[in-house]
């Protein structure tokens, strides 16, 4: 299999320190900033462009001071309220978590702090930030990178790792509540497509205490909040980092091998629906009923249920395969902000 060539490459441009802006030749910029720039300073307040003889004026009639209980703030007059008016899903930055009143705020902050330019923004709308896989334009420069800056790193340090994760799961087996029958490892670290920087692993334990599916997401919730003070009063405690719970999973990342990288974990407990043995027909019949299923809480519970297959697929798989899944990983994780409601 032989990764995409990525062709062309990006021609020069001349970068507006005041505004950001790239242009094709200095000849273009400089008529940019004469046009644009020169002779005007830029008010602080709203971080418009004004001209230096007007700027007097432009804070008198375009800003009003006032003073409240709190403290000063600007009160801003309704022609300028109409103009910049903040608008809900575009007021935060694109490269960071930072919230701003209003999108030129926004931009301004994004040019300030992150170079955030046109050509940038140009990059953005295909997905990727300036430092990409799209800056290795052959196969060979691809695989280079994949080898020298994805692929864990084998040796002495792979094996005290391996072992700082078994640990880390055999405590997790013996502090667990409730009585395991047998458990499930999953997550980018057993499927071997985890990388240097990161890797996760999904923990599923199976337990007869649960009489049902139904039962089972009943008492999840208690039986992950019992694990949780268990594990922070445990001997490695130190070494874990609680994270947000979800319904179904606890989460915490675990610092590995000499805190030099670490682990995020995912621990699910889980009903058994299948039983140690899978017949042909049982399969059919699980595999009709996840069909059908509109439910997505149950949706999951069939997914922590077919994981053990999912990792047997993927484990399977060529090299080259899970080396593209290392690729987009890695350009999913470098390339987009973090999912919210404002950058959806």
């Amino acid at each position: 299999m032989t990764l995409p060539r990525m062709w062309g490459l990006k021609p020069k441009s001349y970068n507006c320190e005041r505004c950001g802006n790239d242009f094709v030749s200095c000849t273009a910029l400089r008529y940019h900033f004469r046009a644009k720039h020169l002779g005007k300073v830029r008010c602080e307040t709203c971080e418009r462009d004004v001209l230096t003889e007007s700027s007097q004026d432009h804070a008198k009639t375009d800003h009003e001071k006032i003073l409240t209980d709190q403290g000063s703030c600007w009160n801003v007059t309704p022609t300028r309220e109409t103009k910049f008016v903040a608008i809900e899903t575009s007021t935060s930055c694109r490269m960071c978590a930072r919230q701003f009143g209003t999108v030129h705020a926004r931009e301004y902050h994004e040019k300030q702090e992150h170079h955030f330019t046109a050509s940038k923004r140009a990059q953005m709308s295909t997905g990727f930030k300036p430092e990409n896989i799209l800056d290795y334009k052959t196969p060979v420069e691809i695989e280079r990178f994949v080898e020298t800056k994805l692929r864990p790193i084998s040796g002495p340090a792979r094996l005290a790792c391996v072992s700082e994760v078994e640990g880390i799961i055999a405590l997790i087996k013996e502090v667990f509540p409730l009585p395991i029958t047998h458990i499930i490892k999953g997550g980018s670290y057993i499927k071997g497509t985890d990388t240097q920087d990161w890797s996760d692993l999904d923990i599923v334990l199976f337990s007869d205490a649960f009489e049902s599916l139904d039962d089972c997401r009943r008492k999840i919730p208690e039986v992950l909040e019992e694990l949780r003070k268990r594990l922070i009063k445990s001997s490695l405690a130190n070494r874990l980092i609680m994270q947000k719970r979800t319904p179904f999973s606890l989460r915490f990342y675990f610092n590995c091998y000499k805190e030099h990288h670490g682990h995020s974990f995912d621990i699910m407990p889980c009903y058994d629906m299948l039983g140690s043995t899978l017949s042909t027909g049982l399969k059919e019949s699980f595999y009709h009923k996840l069909y059908l299923c509109s439910d997505n809480d149950t949706i999951q519970l069939y997914a922590m249920i077919l994981l053990k297959y999912q990792v047997e697929f993927v484990k399977s798989s060529p090299e080259r395969v899970k080396d593209l899944i290392r690729l987009v990983k890695h350009w999913f994780k470098t390339s987009f902000a973090k999912s919210s409601e404002e950058n959806k």
